[in-house]
């Protein structure tokens, strides 16, 4: 260790032209996010550097593909609140509903929501517990388990013509494509990465 400091997450954060408001709560976001994943494994980057990097930014960018027709966004296996906090954080005017079934990183979401002040909420049960007529103008995932059939169980939760968002690579694209219900969209690359992308779609009737 040279007794180099982390920059900042504004300046990490710069070129987005994010407004003053929004980088204070990326930063609140990113210093509430080390002192949890101190004493529980909320994400596997541990560098604030690396987090702003390979997590913000990221879901900053996919933030910027949710149409503005949706007012209401799943976050679907949402951990550590991502994408869904940056989404709230970036789109205000989008009410998020972070759905994480782990006791203990719901917990932490719901930390986050308050003190961030965000237009949001948590569900902490596993999303085919919700009411099966409750459904979202869209919904995204990033890093869940089984993609799949998360995925399949993600288009249940919207009307016919919701917005699909899913992180994808290269490599996994293809998989999805084979999933009925849904009129893929061209994919969008992520920024700065080699294989990372933001697969969106619109449900249709089946």
């Amino acid at each position: 260790m040279s007794g180099e400091h982390p920059r900042p997450a504004g300046e990490l954060l710069a070129g987005y032209d994010l407004p003053s408001s929004q980088v204070e709560q990326f930063e609140s976001y990113l210093a509430l996010l080390l002192r949890w994943n101190a004493r529980m494994n909320l994400t596997a980057v541990r560098q604030p550097d690396e987090i702003v990097r390979r997590h913000f930014r990221e879901c900053i960018f996919a933030a910027g593909l949710i149409p503005p027709v949706v007012h209401t966004l799943l976050d679907f296996g949402s951990g550590a609140g991502l994408p869904g906090i940056p989404a709230a954080i970036c789109r205000p005017e989008i009410r998020v509903t972070l759905a994480e079934s782990q006791g203990k990183k719901a917990s932490f979401l719901r930390e986050a929501v308050r003190t961030l002040g965000l237009s949001a909420e948590v569900w902490d049960r596993r999303v085919e517990e919700m009411p099966a007529e409750r459904l979202f103008d869209g919904v995204i995932l990033r890093a869940v388990d089984r993609m799949e059939e998360a995925t399949r169980l993600a288009i249940r939760r919207v009307p016919v013509g919701g917005w699909i968002g899913i992180f994808a690579t290269h490599a996994t694209e293809a998989a999805l494509g084979n999933l009925a219900g849904v009129r893929w969209e061209e994919a969008a690359a992520i920024p700065e990465t080699e294989q990372g992308l933001v697969k969106t779609a619109r449900r249709v009737a089946e």
